[in-house]
């Protein structure tokens, strides 16, 4: 898949439950792909696509140790979140992801149909999208009161009725999404 659609699976499932938290799961989203790159030209390793950096087993393992054991915050827990996410969605396509080390058996999602590139990547991404505004919407994080925070979506009228903002800058902002 190409790091836009990675980027946009791992930020919309992170926004769902701490949005606070979708920059660096964006970062982890990456991940794979960057330390493969690094690990090729800085220490000068001979490592494939899709090889040693796109263990499954190794980025859920990580995921779990960090949600579950030690975290600061959840940094540490969303980047390997992101990195998870970067797995699953290439399991999605032909080539798929290894498994674990020593592992000659690939893991494919749902037959891994998808191509990179391919229009189908860009649709699977966007309908992950969707489904996460709908849940966060269904969750109440739309709404203007501090319980339901989220911080890339301003209701700029309550804030206005609630005396935060004035006039002027109700009336430069009432039609932004974002």
């Amino acid at each position: 898949m190409k790091w836009i659609n990675h980027s946009i699976i791992a930020g919309a499932t992170t926004a769902i439950i701490n949005p606070f938290l979708v920059p660096i799961a964006i970062i982890g989203s990456t991940a794979p792909d960057w330390i493969e790159t690094i690990a090729n030209k800085v220490f000068g390793a001979r490592w494939q696509h899709r090889q040693e950096t796109h263990y499954l087993i190794v980025w859920l393992s990580l995921a779990l140790f960090f949600a579950l054991v030690w975290d600061f915050k959840g940094i540490l827990t969303a980047f390997c979140y992101g990195g998870l996410t970067h797995i699953l969605a290439d399991s999605l396509t032909v080539a798929g992801v290894p498994f674990a080390p020593n592992s000659n058996n690939r893991f494919h999602l749902f037959g891994g149909r998808l191509r990179t590139g391919d229009s189908q990547e860009y649709i699977v991404s966007f309908t992950v999208l969707i489904i996460s505004f709908i849940l966060i919407y269904l969750m109440g994080g739309f709404e203007s009161d501090s319980s339901h925070f989220v911080p890339f979506f301003y209701d700029w009228q309550q804030y206005y009725q609630d005396g935060i903002i004035d006039a002027s800058e109700y009336k430069a902002n009432r039609f932004r999404i974002f």
